[in-house]
């Protein structure tokens, strides 16, 4: 009896089973396995019109809100997000839906049988990687589904990202922050520089206003030196617009946005139409409400700015009432910078794991807390601060953080998108990937 061949049979569960087995072999950093895959495929990506969206914050709320903008302004949209929170079908979207789940595995076997033509033109110990692979079929799909514009969200950085091979005429960049300084640059200057390499000549660049004085600077470099216009976004949508998405940080975003979708566009917005996407984009994970009294939000923040961010829009709904917070964070992050926000604005802090093996242990996240709780940085916290608990296992944490909180009280789970990623999955399912 012939084994069966993960992605072969066109189930979602069997192409997910093909792309978490890539994750042995990591990233690869180049453009060349990307370049070669995509010939093999018959090179979808040029098959559509695209914008491509990087930065450290916001990507995938930006470009649901840019793909949001273009279809209801008459577009065939599509979008490519990462990471998703439940199954990788959720990356590829077409006028607002997830890709069905066939059309995915079906995708995802195109692709694969492209990466294994690839793998014998490649070095000894080379081969294509999962992000590549699931790349690829994102575009596959794309140009199959007939969509005339697509929204393209970079992963990690910007110039040697598998995304940055799209002929874009937009690129966006939401923010930039210190973060995988490992693989980026340990400046926000050299991060900027790596996420703007996707900046092609001639093509507009959309930044926002309150973007980082050094990242300012590199972008109106880059783009003076590739010929690019370089447009600045308001601050803030018109005022009265109502948006779906919660969070005073979503505002920035939708502004963005709406700042990219009229330069692809190369016209003013209708404002029925701004309207309309506002009211009807929803950003799973991103400050978003799971649960009534108590009150309880998920939201994905997983680096100091992005604490920055969750605890401005807390600040906005706690209104005196008492939050609970379940936090789990990954082992390269910083942690103290996030819990420093988070920590003044709790009454009870649950630490928690998640599925990924790089969790930052919840005694150890625990130990952190309290020396965060009792810094002197921190001397306009009410003694004596936050009570502080440990509960390994991520649903109990929940469920606890829930009794705590009361009926009148908040519950927010945050730090990782891992966390957000267990809470969501049905009980029993295998975790998705790690990368």
């Amino acid at each position: 009896m012939t084994a069966a061949v993960p992605g072969r049979d066109g189930t979602l569960r069997d192409a997910e089973a093909y792309l978490l087995g890539l994750e042995l072999f990591g990233m690869r950093f180049g453009l060349d396995r990307m370049r070669r895959l995509l010939t093999a495929l018959g090179t979808p990506q040029e098959r559509f019109a695209s914008i491509h969206v990087v930065g450290s914050n916001g990507k995938s709320s930006t470009a649901r809100m840019i793909a949001a903008l273009l279809s209801a302004h008459g577009q065939r949209t599509g979008s490519y997000l990462s990471p998703h929170l439940v199954a990788f079908n959720e990356r590829v979207r077409v006028d607002g839906q997830d890709v069905t789940p066939a059309r995915f595995a079906a995708a995802v076997d195109v692709a694969r049988q492209a990466a294994i033509k690839v793998d014998r033109t490649l070095a000894r110990g080379d081969r294509v990687t999962q992000f590549e692979a699931l790349t690829a079929a994102a575009f596959h799909e794309l140009a199959a589904d007939h969509v005339e514009a697509a929204v393209i969200e970079a992963g990690l950085g910007g110039r040697w990202d598998a995304t940055n091979v799209i002929p874009s005429t937009v690129q966006v960049l939401t923010n930039v922050g210190l973060e995988h300084t490992r693989w980026l640059g340990p400046t926000v200057a050299d991060i900027a520089q790596e996420k703007l390499d996707v900046v092609r000549p001639g093509g507009t660049l959309v930044i926002g206003p309150s973007l980082h004085p050094d990242a300012r600077v590199e972008a109106e470099r880059i783009a003076a030196g590739r010929g690019a216009r370089l447009v600045l976004a308001d601050a803030a949508p018109p005022v009265g617009l109502r948006l779906r998405a919660a969070g005073t940080f979503q505002r920035t975003n939708f502004a963005l946005a709406c700042a990219a979708a009229e330069a692809f566009l190369e016209r003013p917005l209708e404002p029925a139409a701004v309207a309309s996407a506002a009211a009807t984009t929803l950003v799973p994970g991103r400050f978003e409400t799971v649960g009534e009294r108590p009150l309880t939000i998920l939201d994905g923040a997983h680096n100091p700015a992005g604490f920055v961010a969750l605890a401005a829009s807390l600040r906005e709904v706690l209104g005196g009432r008492r939050l609970v917070a379940v936090v789990s964070v990954l082992d390269d992050k910083d942690a103290a910078a996030m819990l420093s926000e988070l920590l003044p604005l709790c009454a009870e802090m649950i630490a928690t794991a998640n599925a990924n093996p790089r969790t930052l242990p919840p005694a150890t996240l625990l130990s952190l807390a309290a020396q965060v709780a009792r810094s002197p940085a921190h001397g306009t916290q009410p003694a004596p601060g936050p009570v502080l608990r440990v509960e390994p296992d991520p649903r109990a944490a929940l469920v606890r953080a829930r009794e705590l909180a009361g009926r009148d009280g908040v519950v927010l789970a945050t730090g990782s998108l891992y966390l957000l990623a267990d809470l969501k999955r049905p009980v029993g399912a295998r975790p998705g990937s790690v990368l």
